[in-house]
C-alpha cells in the first residue's frame, strides 16, 4: 500500500528534460523510458533550501507582518511557515532566520472588526464560487448582493475584497467590515479567477482610480 502511493508513473514532456536530468543528478532514483513514462522510487529529499541574508529577512519581515496583521487562519498559517522552512534550512540559515533584526511595527490603530470571518472570503475565492453578501454602505443601508470574488485585498488598517457584482454588473469593492454577511453558494461562477483578476488589473491601470470604494468611484 505504501509503495503504491510513493511511486507514481507520469509521462515526461519534452521541455521537462532538464527537470529530470537536475532530479537524477540530486541523487532521486528515477526508473522509465521517454514515450512510455517515468517512476520515482519512494526516500527521495529535495537537497536543502539556500537563501541570500536579503531573502531570509524578506520572509521574515513577510511571515511576521502576516503573523501579526493577518487573521486568525493566516496568523496561523505564517507561524506554522516559519517553522517548515526553518525544519529544511541548514542551520546558519536557520538561525538567521529566528534572528533576524527585521521587525513589525506596532499598528497606529486598531483594524476594523469584522462579522464575517475572512478565512469564509478567502474560501469562496479559492473554489471560485458565487458569494451572496449583505453589504452595508458608509451610511448604514443594507444591500444583497451575488458576487464572483477574486481577490482580498489587505491593506495595513483595512481588508477589501474584490469581486464581479451581479446586481451592477461591473467590478466592485467591499470593506470587510461592512459585509454583514456572507454565505458562499454551491454555483461556480463562469470565469476563471485569474481570467477576472487580470481584466481587474487592466481596468485599474487603464482608469488610474484606486480601489478603496470611499475614495474612488469604483464604489459598491
Amino acid at each position: 500500500m505504501a509503495a503504491a502511493r510513493a511511486l507514481r508513473c507520469i509521462p515526461l514532456p519534452p521541455r521537462r528534460t532538464a527537470d529530470f536530468s537536475v532530479s537524477v543528478d540530486y541523487g532521486a532514483m528515477i526508473e522509465g523510458a521517454p514515450g512510455v513514462g517515468y517512476v520515482m522510487q519512494p526516500g527521495y529529499m529535495l537537497p536543502p533550501l539556500m537563501f541570500t541574508p536579503e531573502e531570509i529577512e524578506a520572509l521574515a519581515l513577510g511571515l511576521r507582518w502576516v503573523a501579526d496583521r493577518g487573521d486568525v487562519g493566516l496568523a496561523g498559517g505564517a507561524r506554522d511557515a516559519v517553522a517548515k522552512i526553518g525544519a529544511v534550512l541548514p542551520a546558519p540559515l536557520r538561525r538567521e532566520l529566528e534572528a533576524s533584526a527585521v521587525l513589525v511595527g506596532a499598528r497606529t490603530k486598531p483594524a476594523p472588526a469584522t462579522a464575517v470571518a475572512q478565512d469564509r472570503l478567502r474560501a469562496a475565492i479559492r473554489a471560485e464560487h458565487k458569494l451572496r453578501i449583505v453589504y452595508r454602505n458608509p451610511q448604514g443601508a443594507q444591500s444583497e448582493r451575488v458576487t464572483w470574488p477574486f481577490a482580498l485585498v489587505y491593506f495595513e488598517e483595512s481588508r477589501v475584497l474584490s469581486a464581479w457584482c451581479e446586481l451592477r454588473g461591473d467590478f466592485r469593492n467591499f470593506r470587510c467590515d461592512r459585509i454583514a454577511e456572507a454565505e458562499m453558494l454551491d454555483a461556480r461562477y463562469p470565469q476563471r479567477r485569474q481570467a477576472l483578476l487580470k481584466t481587474w488589473h487592466q481596468r485599474i491601470r487603464d482608469s488610474g482610480r484606486t480601489i478603496l470604494p470611499e475614495f474612488g468611484s469604483m464604489s459598491p
